[in-house]
């Protein structure tokens, strides 16, 4: 007779973990820090000098955490209107496509102005980049609402033709007549551009914008009948459906809270340390704000503080490629590990692993 063996199940809890919803992040941040290991003993790097590269060094100085706060505000940003979008299970994937439009549009009312000086510029640059986001997102809302279209395809597909046509922009209409034929937009004038917090850094009022979105999540998340419509939709929306709430008007919200925040956060980009329009505004951040949301557990307050983790990725990726040699490709790596990890480590909300012997249907060992 065979010797009995233990094999691992997963079993489904009564009810969900309170526990693991916050320790998912945890072992997944340890996870990925420890494939992280594994990958760079693969490429011949010290894991210790790659990871001091990677985490530390970029908070070694002052300059280093402003530098923190101006990679992490866009991500924040987005991160947080996501989330909202998320509870309510509409999945807005374009936040990129969103991101790009609102800057294009905001840089477009700066160059406008290009030889004017006025306190009025810089509100009129943010609130063109607003709507530019707003409207890019109402398409997909439209086509969700009226013809059931999916808006993760919708979305998506949306946010390559704002790639194509903000590069069609800079190569054309927008394009620095003194420029030498570079594919780039005049410089903005000092009305156009986001003031410095702190001489000698980079740190801009867009950091101010991004904590003011984040305290406003949480009140409409906590304190709002919109906020609880949202949690309902997400959470049950044949109950919710039931109660009154109209999923098209929360379609429309989330999106359009979505797209504008987004929107923002673009024109922050190009008003704040890019200072132009370039045909490439963003290096992803609309894609990596959706691992912030994730990893934040879809919170506001826990998005602000993905948004500094996924920054410091940003920043340890630069310092490893001068330092170490390492490709730019290693960021995105890190990135895609923890959403990878984070998702495995989800399960254990709603299942525990259990030891059973094999050929047994009894209790768990």
């Amino acid at each position: 007779m065979r010797p009995e063996s233990l094999l691992p199940v997963f079993v489904k809890r009564p009810l969900p973990s309170r526990a693991m919803v916050y320790l998912s992040p945890l072992l997944a941040l340890t996870l990925t820090l420890l494939a992280g290991s594994v990958l760079f003993l693969t490429m011949s790097v010290p894991p210790l000098q790659a990871m001091y590269a990677f985490f530390i060094e970029p908070l070694s100085s002052v300059y280093g955490l402003t530098e923190l706060a101006v990679k992490a505000t866009p991500l924040v940003l987005i991160g947080v209107a996501l989330a909202l979008g998320f509870r309510a299970g509409v999945w807005n994937i374009g936040a990129e496509g969103q991101l790009i439009i609102g800057g294009l549009c905001g840089g477009a009312v700066a160059l406008y102005f290009y030889e004017q000086e006025g306190f009025y510029i810089l509100p009129l640059i943010l609130l063109a980049g607003i709507i530019g986001g707003m409207l890019w997102a109402a398409i997909v809302a439209f086509l969700r609402t009226r013809f059931n279209a999916n808006e993760i395809l919708t979305s998506l597909m949306l946010s390559y033709v704002a790639s194509l046509l903000i590069n069609l922009m800079v190569h054309g209409p927008l394009k620095d007549p003194e420029g030498f034929n570079f594919p780039e937009s005049r410089l903005f004038s000092e009305s156009a551009m986001l003031p410095i917090l702190f001489e000698g850094t980079r740190l801009h009022l867009g950091a101010v914008f991004a904590l003011l979105v984040v305290a406003a999540g949480w009140l409409m998340l906590s304190r709002s009948l919109s906020g609880f419509q949202i949690k309902a939709m997400g959470s049950a929306s044949a109950a919710a459906e039931h109660a009154g709430f109209s999923s098209n008007r929360i379609i429309w919200m989330t999106l359009l809270l979505g797209g504008g925040v987004a929107g923002l956060a673009g024109t922050i980009e190009v008003a704040g340390p890019i200072g132009q329009l370039l045909p490439t505004i963003s290096p992803g951040y609309g894609f990596t704000a959706i691992i912030v949301a994730y990893v934040g557990r879809l919170h506001p307050l826990g998005s602000l503080l993905a948004g500094l983790l996924l920054a410091l990725t940003y920043l340890g990726g630069e310092t490893a490629q001068i330092n170490l040699g390492l490709p730019v490709a290693v960021t995105g790596v890190f990135q895609g590990l923890l959403l990878f990890f984070l998702l495995a480590c989800d399960v254990f909300i709603h299942y525990q692993l259990q030891w059973r012997r094999s050929g047994s249907s009894g209790e768990a060992a």
